[in-house]
C-alpha cells in the first residue's frame, strides 16, 4: 500500500497521523503487514480507518480517536515481531479488542492509573486490556469480596487466577482455594471415579489451564500436594472457615441462594474472594433463582465489596463471540 505522500512528509491534516518504525526491518515490516497487507487491512476494517505505507514510513487516515488507536495498534503490533515472530491471527485480533481500541482513543492522563496494575507470575507477565479488565484488577487488588459478571471470554477467571498466584508469590496469602458449583453432577460427585480431585477436575479445567500457564504444570502439581492449591465442590464447603487464603468461586450463576451465603460467610481473616459469574448461562433447573443474581441485589451497597461488570466488548475470543453474544441479547431483550 502506497501514497505519494509518504514521500515527502508532508504535514498530516487532521485525522491524519505519520509515522516511521524503528528499526528498519524489511522482514518484521513484512510480519507485520501479512501476507497481501492483510493484517493491516483487518486494522482498516476493525477501526474504519485507512493505513498506507511505504516501507517503514506509514499514514493513517480516519477520525482524530480511531487515527491514533490505528498508530498505537501498529506500533504495538511491531514490538511484538521482534525477534523473528510472525504475528498469529489471535495476537492481531486482540490488540484490536473493542475495549483495548476505546482505551487507547482516551486521553493517556485518563488512563495513566489503569496502567499500573500488572501481574507478575513465574511463568509470565500478565497485563490487564481495556478499562473494564484493568478496573476488575485494581477492585480485586483492593477490596475483600469482589464480584465479576459478564459473558464468557472476557477474562474474569484468567485474571483472578492471575491475581492469586501474583498474592502467592508476594507471601501475601497462604493457599489459593479453587470452587465451582458441579451442577451439572447435581453436586453428588461421589458416583465418579477417583479422588476429589479427580472428581471435580473437570469442572476447574479452565481454572487450571491458567495456573499452568502461569506456574508451570510441575509446579502446580507440588503445590496441590502440599495442599497450597486446593480444588473443591462448592457443596463441600459447608462448615469451614478460610483464613490466609485467596478463594475462586467460578460459574457462580449456577450456586443456589443457599449457597452464595454458605460460601460468602466461609471468608475468615486475610483472605480475597473472587466470585466470577454469566447470569446468561444458568444451568439450575427450572424455577430455581440463581444465587449470584440475589447477591448482586443484596450486596449491591455493601461496602467492602466490588462489582465488576463486563459486556461483549470486552471478549478477547475471536471477534465473532462478541457479534454472537451481542445477538443472543438482543434476541432476549425483543
Amino acid at each position: 500500500m502506497t501514497n505519494p505522500s509518504l514521500a515527502g512528509l508532508d504535514a498530516p491534516a487532521s485525522g491524519q497521523r505519520q509515522f516511521e518504525l524503528q528499526p528498519d526491518n524489511p522482514q518484521r515490516l513484512a510480519s507485520l503487514c501479512g501476507l497481501a497487507n492483510d493484517n493491516l487491512k483487518q486494522i482498516e476494517e476493525r477501526l474504519d480507518v485507512r493505513v498506507l505505507n511505504r516501507g517503514n514510513r506509514f499514514e493513517v487516515q480516519g477520525d482524530d480517536g480511531s487515527a491514533q488507536a490505528a498508530e498505537d495498534i501498529i506500533r504495538r503490533l511491531y514490538r511484538e515481531t521482534k525477534g523473528g515472530r510472525d504475528l498469529l491471527p489471535d495476537t492481531i485480533n486482540l490488540f484490536l479488542q473493542a475495549s483495548e481500541v476505546e482505551t487507547l482513543k482516551q486521553p493517556e492522563e485518563q488512563t495513566h492509573d489503569q496502567k499500573l496494575y500488572v501481574l507478575h507470575t513465574p511463568k509470565s507477565v500478565i497485563k490487564p486490556r481495556g478499562p473494564n479488565q484493568r478496573g476488575y484488577v485494581h477492585n480485586v487488588l483492593t477490596h475483600d469480596i469482589n464480584f465479576g459478571v459478564g459473558p464468557a471470554g472476557t477474562g474474569k477467571t484468567f485474571l483472578a487466577v492471575a491475581c492469586a498466584v501474583h498474592a502467592l508469590s508476594k507471601d501475601q496469602i497462604k493457599r489459593i482455594v479453587l470452587v465451582r458449583p458441579a451442577v451439572e453432577a447435581g453436586e453428588k460427585l461421589g458416583f465418579l471415579p477417583g479422588d476429589l480431585s479427580q472428581k471435580v477436575d473437570p469442572y476447574l479445567r479452565p481454572l487450571y489451564d491458567a495456573l499452568y500457564e502461569m506456574l508451570g504444570f510441575e509446579k502446580v502439581d507440588r503445590l496441590i500436594e502440599r495442599n497450597v492449591i486446593e480444588v473443591a465442590p462448592l457443596a463441600y464447603m459447608r462448615g469451614r472457615t478460610l483464613s490466609n487464603s485467596f478463594i475462586i468461586l467460578d460459574e457462580s450463576q449456577n450456586t443456589t441462594r443457599e449457597q452464595m451465603k454458605m460460601f460468602l460467610t466461609r471468608i475468615g481473616f486475610g483472605s480475597t474472594a473472587v466470585i466470577n459469574g454469566d447470569p446468561t448461562q444458568i444451568d439450575l433447573p427450572r424455577g430455581q433463582s440463581s444465587g449470584l443474581a440475589h447477591a448482586l441485589d443484596v450486596l449491591g451497597g455493601v461496602d467492602g465489596i466490588s462489582v465488576t461488570q463486563f459486556g461483549s466488548k470486552d471478549v478477547v475470543r475471536h471477534p465473532l463471540v462478541q457479534r454472537i453474544v451481542d445477538a443472543y441479547d438482543a434476541h432476549e431483550q425483543a
